[in-house]
């Protein structure tokens, strides 16, 4: 039966508007939805008040806490979203979708250890306290995003709250990223051994100083912190945050978190340095396949191996593909890698909502009991923390977060995952773990180094711990600390801030003698290093932007490092003793000659002052700037964390002849804690992420001559001090 085409019209033309008032309805509900949701943060940004001070420094004020953090994620967002963008990216396992296939790896590495769902999950069970922060975090990026339409994502057009569970600690990677790449991806893409890592001598050290000095020997009578992390520059902004609630931090914050990491209330101080501290295993499985099924052998236990799979999206010439991985679990945490054959898993700390409520808790402690209260949590893994507080007290913590082991095994190597005796047996108390407490010295410090030097003579001994506790090695930084505050005296914030940039390189004072004697015992004459090695012979290792032994010493080092033996094992310090006083003489002279020839190939002369050399350099905003010898930069004086220095500044050489900083000092304070507390403070470049702001690059020439600006923490210093008052949105 054949149908009228003027049937087959009407019918159609139903259908068009019947789907045309169903769209409609449809983007109206939409609308409405965006519209409502608009309205509801339109009314809490009016609950906050953002002051941004002189420097562009957000001072954050609101009732309560959630409203404190609403309006600190988008005063952060103001400041540099892309970077709170590009951490999420990077922590929630999405980083392909951006930077194409070569980041697959690293978003397996994040669902591995823990999938969306079971992301959304650890939020639905956390306390109501911090849901109402990680909502608030949502709702402040999401606020900066609808009352910016100018500003274009890379990919998160939409915060939700459960996304901070990926990054509950201060340290962007933590824990997880200490897990190599190149393991997951010889076993998930090659079903492979992971290839043998090779350690880089070459890289700035990662890490941070921190000291705290008692009254007995500060002009005023009370304690100091040195707040000095040495991370990769622009990594955490300066912020302000205050509630009624209790709330009134100061300090750094990594981009996209919602407490201050490293920094000071008016009672007590906080530094974090990266640790050594043994808080992750690996434990070699032993994997069968029984009737199609995988599973591992535990004790007399034959185990089901958890499988599941994970699909990750890439894009490739503008694309969005997808590949699907397999993800396998055993009791001990994800499989990693292979190891000679084996199937290897890696057990790390992974309690993020514990994590997160200890991270925010900290900040609003007042004595150094609460402060131990909010240890007890034990879930912050990667770090140590130096402390000081307004009642004098000063302490340090050597990790927080050590699982108990089996003395029987060595776990700085796989151990054998079939023996139950292997398993970690909880965790070690904060009474358990090495810690000092207002030693009578009156100081602390804490250079990435190990604890047993953190409080001189009065420092724990190694054998009251069991070696997991502290397998971290001496370092050169450690060594100057410890210098210089044995004959500190009568300091004041601006005494603190001369001895945390001391120039004194320590480093150079174990290498260089052994090259100076090497050329007083050459059988044979150099006539083209004698003067050279005379500007050495006179040199007090003490680094200048004007000095050209700095510049000298410097290449040496670097060149020895690149060109030397590599025993196994060896620290860098250790490689520096055995260059300075066990290598053949012939050696040294001849590594100095190639230091000294790549001075004049670079630079024309190996006269070069060390400031034409080391350079400072912000003309963009990107993430991942480059630098150029042809653009605008300014030279530094200060030097390598790995020769010594305590005011480190990590410079290398990107295609270009000079080498340009990237990391080392970033956010740097100095607080006295009193009756009312004091501090000043310092900044890479500057607060703002925008090569247009005023506060782009208008703490680089400060940054370089160690001039701290004053902090505003009082509301009526900071009124004095407030270039712009507003709310959210405005």
């Amino acid at each position: 039966m054949s149908t009228h085409p003027i049937s087959i019209l009407v019918l159609f033309t139903s259908f068009f508007l019947l789907f045309s008032c169903s769209s409609n309805q449809h983007a109206s509900k939409d609308s409405s939805s965006h519209s409502s949701e608009l309205q509801q943060l339109s009314q809490r940004a009016q609950r906050v008040e953002i002051i941004r001070d002189d420097y562009g420094v957000p001072h954050i004020y609101a009732k309560t806490d959630a409203d404190a953090v609403f309006g600190l994620l988008y005063a952060q967002a103001e400041d540099d979203f892309a970077r709170i963008e590009r951490n999420y990216i990077w922590a929630m396992g999405r980083l392909a979708e951006v930077q194409g296939e070569k980041a697959l790896y690293s978003d397996l590495r994040a669902r591995l250890f823990m999938t969306h769902a079971e992301a959304k999950q650890a939020y639905e069970t956390a306390p109501q306290w911090l849901k109402e922060l990680c909502m608030a975090f949502a709702d402040g990026l999401n606020f900066y995003l609808q009352t910016h339409p100018e500003i274009k994502p890379a990919l998160l057009e939409k915060f939700e709250p459960w996304m901070p569970m990926y990054f509950s600690e201060g340290s962007i990677g933590g824990d997880i990223e200490q897990i190599p790449l190149a393991g997951i991806e010889a076993f998930y893409g090659q079903q492979q051994d992971a290839p043998q890592m090779l350690i880089d001598n070459e890289s700035e050290p990662s890490g941070s100083n921190g000291f705290s000095i008692a009254g007995k020997h500060t002009q005023s009578g009370n304690a100091m912190l040195l707040i000095n992390p040495h991370t990769s520059f622009y990594f955490r902004p300066e912020v302000h945050v205050v509630s009624e609630e209790g709330l009134n931090a100061y300090g750094a914050v990594t981009w996209g978190q919602f407490f201050v990491y490293q920094g000071f209330n008016d009672k007590n101080g906080w530094m974090h340095t990266s640790t050594y501290v043994d808080f992750m295993d690996e434990f070699v499985e032993e994997v069968v396949e029984k009737d199609g099924e995988l599973l591992y052998h535990y004790g007399d236990e034959l185990r089901p191996l958890k499988q599941s799979e994970v699909t990750l999206k890439y894009i490739e010439n503008g694309l969005l593909k997808q590949r699907t991985f397999p993800m396998y679990h055993s009791h001990h945490g994800p499989i990693t890698h292979k190891l000679h054959g084996q199937w290897v898993a890696t057990k790390i700390n992974w309690d993020p909502a514990n994590a997160l409520s200890q991270s925010f808790i900290r900040t609003k402690t007042t004595n150094l009991a609460e402060f131990k209260d909010m240890m007890r949590i034990r879930r912050n893994s990667s770090n140590n923390t130096v402390y000081a507080d307004a009642d004098g007290n000063i302490a340090y913590f050597h990790g927080n977060f050590v699982p108990k082991r089996s003395p029987d095994f060595d776990f700085s190597k796989p151990v054998d995952g079939t023996d139950p005796k292997t398993d970690w047996q909880g965790l070690h108390s904060i009474e358990e773990i090495i810690s000092i407490e207002n030693p009578q010295n009156g100081w602390l410090q804490n250079t990435n180094s190990t604890p047993f030097s953190a409080a001189g003579e009065f420092s724990p001994k190694a054998q009251d711990y069991p070696k997991y506790m502290a397998p971290d090695p001496e370092n050169f930084r450690a060594i100057h600390a410890v210098q210089m505050l044995e004959k500190a005296e009568n300091l004041t914030l601006d005494g603190l801030i001369e001895l945390a940039y001391d120039p004194y390189l320590p480093a150079f004072a174990v290498l260089i003698p052994g090259l100076i004697a090497a050329f007083d015992a050459a059988p044979e004459n150099q006539p083209e290093l004698k003067q050279p090695i005379e500007v050495l012979r006179s040199w007090d290792y003490r680094t200048s932007s004007d000095s050209v032994a700095m510049s000298l010493a410097h290449f040496y080092a670097t060149t020895y490092f690149k060109e030397g033996d590599n025993p196994d094992g060896f620290s860098r310090m250790q490689r520096m003793f055995m260059y300075g006083q066990n290598t053949p003489v012939t050696e040294r002279l001849a590594i100095f000659n190639l230091a000294v020839n790549q001075l004049e190939q670079d630079f024309g002369s190996w006269k070069t002052p060390w400031g034409q050399i080391n350079r400072f350099q912000r003309v963009s905003g990107d993430i991942d700037a480059k630098f150029s010898d042809n653009e605008l930069s300014y030279p530094v004086g200060m030097a390598s964390g790995r020769w010594g220095a305590l005011a480190a500044f990590g410079a290398k050489a990107t295609e270009t002849k000079r080498i340009y900083g990237y990391r080392g000092n970033s956010f740097v304070a100095v607080v006295e804690f009193g009756d009312k507390v004091i501090a000043k403070s310092l900044l890479a470049g500057g607060q703002s992420g925008d090569p247009k702001s005023k506060h782009f690059d208008d703490q680089i020439q400060s940054y370089i001559n160690g001039k701290f600006k004053p902090v505003a923490y009082y509301r009526e210093d900071v009124e004095k001090r407030a270039v712009r008052s507003y709310h959210p949105g405005q």
